[in-house]
């Protein structure tokens, strides 16, 4: 590779880093948006806050407003990086194209998030957003790899030299991908429907393994059962990346860390229903297991492209 290319990828890779940091945190101050329940901060007014350029203090406004701001940031952070890697590396059409999802699902989400302020939504389009944001970073996460592969001199077509994959453990993958993006949605639903509390207790739901099925223990329920579901399929594929792939190190690694993040998840969950009465626990929990979310499903996104590229042709 010659040395002007690679000083360029480095650069890129640099920006792509600094986008991606910025892209979790527009995730997690979205998810402490909602979990301090701060959308209404600024009433429904925007890109003003009440009104107002700099609104008047109050923690719901502050916490609503840091958010369009850190969003607005970010916003110019991956047009920047877009602009820079189509111009310098538009060969590489897996960063373009990963730069151009991190642009349209970022465009997306702050146009659905400024649409909820406008026009309030029901839950089920408001878990949507957090849907998009999580499809914005995961697209930013993979802009990130493919640039580093790039600084390292690896290419991110197929590796026969690492050996294919099955096509029933590429579509195992696939749907593991799926259905996590469904345990997400529902996962929002029950924060925009307020269900939280639906279920008391962990892993029994309010003292019952099945409990009475109505409102929001429905909800809350489901969610459970679809989280338990979810380790089962995560662990599943991560025991068969592990011992059916030994000749592929990278496949192996990111099973294993796929089922640590989804154990992350499912514990950090348990500690959200622990801390549920006491207040500032229960907004830090609910950002940890928002954190474990965007790493596995970030993990995963990559896993599901590199499936794909040693696919048996």
């Amino acid at each position: 590779m010659k040395l002007v290319n690679l000083n360029i990828y480095r650069r890129l890779k640099q920006l792509a880093y600094v986008t991606s940091i910025g892209m979790f945190t527009v995730v997690v101050n979205g998810a402490l948006v909602t979990k301090t329940e701060s959308g209404m901060g600024c009433g429904t007014d925007w890109p003003l806050c009440n009104g107002k350029f700099v609104p008047a203090y109050t923690i719901e406004s502050m916490i609503e407003y840091s958010h369009r701001a850190v969003t607005g940031v970010v916003g110019l952070l991956v047009l920047l990086a877009f602009l820079m890697v189509y111009r310098y590396a538009r060969d590489k059409r897996d960063a373009v194209t990963y730069a151009g999802s991190t642009l349209l699902f970022t465009v997306v989400q702050a146009i659905m998030g400024a649409m909820a302020v406008m026009y309030p939504q029901s839950p089920p389009v408001m878990a949507l957003h957090f849907g998009f944001s999580m499809l914005a970073f995961a697209s930013s996460f993979l802009l990130c790899v493919a640039l580093r592969r790039y600084v390292l001199g690896h290419d991110q077509s197929d590796s026969p030299s690492q050996g294919y994959v099955s096509a029933k453990f590429r579509y195992g993958v696939w749907f593991t991908l799926f259905y996590t993006y469904v345990v997400i949605y529902i996962g929002a639903f029950v924060r925009h429907t307020e269900s939280s509390g639906g279920c008391m207790g962990w892993p029994l739901c309010n003292g019952e393994f099945i409990p009475d099925l109505a409102g929001g223990t429905l909800i809350a329920f489901v969610h459970r059962v679809a989280a338990g579901l979810l380790f089962i399929a995560v662990a599943t594929m991560a025991h068969f990346a592990y011992r059916n792939h030994k000749h592929n190190r990278e496949i192996q690694l990111y099973g294993i860390w796929t089922l640590v993040l989804c154990l992350g998840q499912v514990l950090s969950g348990a500690l959200v229903v622990f801390t549920i009465a006491d207040y500032n626990s229960y907004v830090f929990t609910g950002l940890i297991h928002a954190t474990f979310i965007c790493g596995m499903f970030s993990v995963l996104c990559y896993m599901a492209i590199r499936v794909w590229q040693l696919r048996q042709k």
